[in-house]
């Protein structure tokens, strides 16, 4: 049985900023970083279906400290879905909903996690990044 995790995120922003630091390579290494240590995760993703990426923090005991995605819809400044493969694939996808008032609702589905305790580790993850994230677009 497969499980889904979804979230949602409101953020006092512009639709295109937002999109921005979901899909520029530099942004995203200041938001997506290592739950662990905090470091950002270098990465060489673009916006581009069928394009390829990794995100690369410090290895561990546990984990190579590699993930590996591919980008599968692109619509500007809408949707973005990526398979987001450590250890199983799942896949990732961002709706971005522009609210009025300067308001931006961002929900995130994440499909294929296999068991509760993938779950809530993501659902712990992408709330700490989703937080980062935050940061950022105050930049």
């Amino acid at each position: 049985m497969s499980l889904t995790l979804s979230l949602d995120f409101q953020y006092t922003t512009s639709i295109e900023k937002l999109w921005s630091a979901l899909t520029d390579s530099s942004k995203l290494a200041k938001w997506v970083a290592n739950i662990h240590t905090g470091q950002a995760m270098e990465n060489d993703f673009k916006p581009v279906v069928g394009h390829h990426f990794q995100f690369r923090t410090q290895p561990t005991e546990w984990w190579n400290g590699i993930i590996d995605g591919e980008v599968l819809i692109v619509d500007v400044p809408n949707l973005l879905s990526y398979t987001w493969a450590s250890g199983e694939k799942h896949t990732v996808t961002w709706t971005l909903q522009d609210l009025g008032d300067g308001k931006v609702n961002l929900h995130l589905e994440q499909t294929g996690i296999s068991n509760a305790q993938a779950l809530g580790g993501a659902k712990y993850g992408w709330s700490n990044w989703c937080g980062e994230l935050e940061n950022v677009l105050e930049q």
